[in-house]
């Protein structure tokens, strides 16, 4: 019987594949603890194949190997939780590396009921020193670089983790459904966000528990590419689309204008005077942020408006 099964899903980047389950393999855990890391191939084209089939040459056992035609994380996420074997299933990221004691730290506590997931932290490596504009000391203002760090005190969350480094009793995906193949990458709607919080809000939502472990630390690199600004004016432009998708977000209220509800109006007007009035540069940009946000929400609100209009159209001709 297998305790828990570590699930990391990869698509073309047998480099840093390497590196993380070099760090994996090494990890330290009670020898009363059956445990497996089941690599989930999402399509690859590189040699993702032959790293992983070394890996369980080097480690029999250990290691085993997944492959998953349908493209999208979230597909790829889900073949990973119905091969599991093991009762706690943790999720990380092809792009990491984790300190030893990550998988014991990271699920340890949810062998007992009180816990139905937990989360740790996801710490940065820099390439170069952060530019200047950067919001550092707000951990969800850094997202789009996949950081999470709340601290070195552990106990309950009222955030969802982030899919790099979190775990769930599996039981929850019985209980709850499985991850949203509509969001995150690889989606039909080619939005890079939320298909792996909103699990987490959902457990939360239902009233399930879950725990902040700080003593799990994830290491996430940091590509150069990522360090400019129109990546992180993208990523919170679809992560406002996302979460209206993710809510269904088309509101009844007779209070919208072209399919926005005016409540969105009033926040984008001020959010914008926030953004122009402020002088760091740190908070001035993570002002322009929240502008994004919102144009986000917006633009998704009016695309679903319009949509629900052209089906009402639809029906009337019917």
């Amino acid at each position: 019987m297998v305790d828990v099964t570590a699930i990391l899903c990869t698509y073309n980047r047998c480099q840093s594949l390497a590196r993380a389950l070099e760090s994996v393999a090494a990890q330290i855990l009670p020898e009363s603890v059956e445990w497996e890391v089941l690599v989930v191939d999402n399509n690859s084209s590189d040699q993702t194949r032959e790293v992983v089939q070394d890996f369980s040459r080097r480690y029999p056992g250990r290691f085993r190997y997944l492959f998953e035609s349908k493209q999208g994380l979230s597909h790829a996420r889900n073949a990973g939780i119905r091969a599991a074997r093991g009762e706690i299933v943790a999720f990380v990221d092809d792009d990491v590396t984790v300190e030893q004691r990550w998988l014991q730290n990271l699920t340890a506590a949810l062998h007992y009921d009180e816990w139905a997931g937990a989360g740790g932290r996801i710490l940065p490596q820099w390439p170069c020193a952060p530019p200047s504009w950067l919001p550092e000391k707000e951990w969800y203002g850094m997202a789009p670089l996949v950081m999470f760090d709340l601290g070195l005190e552990g106990g309950r969350l009222t955030d969802a983790p982030f899919g790099a480094n979190m775990a769930f009793n599996r039981r929850m995906f019985e209980k709850h459904g499985m991850f949203r193949t509509d969001l995150g990458p690889g989606s039909n709607k080619k939005l890079h966000t939320n298909d792996d919080t909103e699990f987490g809000r959902r457990l939360l939502e239902a009233g399930e528990q879950l725990r902040y472990e700080p003593s799990a630390v994830v290491y996430h690199e940091v590509p150069q590419k990522r360090l400019q600004r129109g990546h992180f004016l993208t990523w919170w432009f679809d992560k406002g689309r996302a979460d209206i998708q993710e809510t269904s977000g088309v509101t009844d209220s007779k209070w919208i204008v072209a399919g926005i509800p005016l409540f969105l109006l009033r926040k984008l007007a001020v959010a914008t005077l926030r953004w122009m009035v402020t002088v760091d540069p740190a908070r001035r940009f993570s002002r322009k942020l929240a502008v994004w946000l919102i144009g986000g929400m917006m633009v998704e609100s009016h695309r679903q408006s319009r949509e629900v209009g052209h089906k009402r159209e639809k029906l009337k001709c019917v």
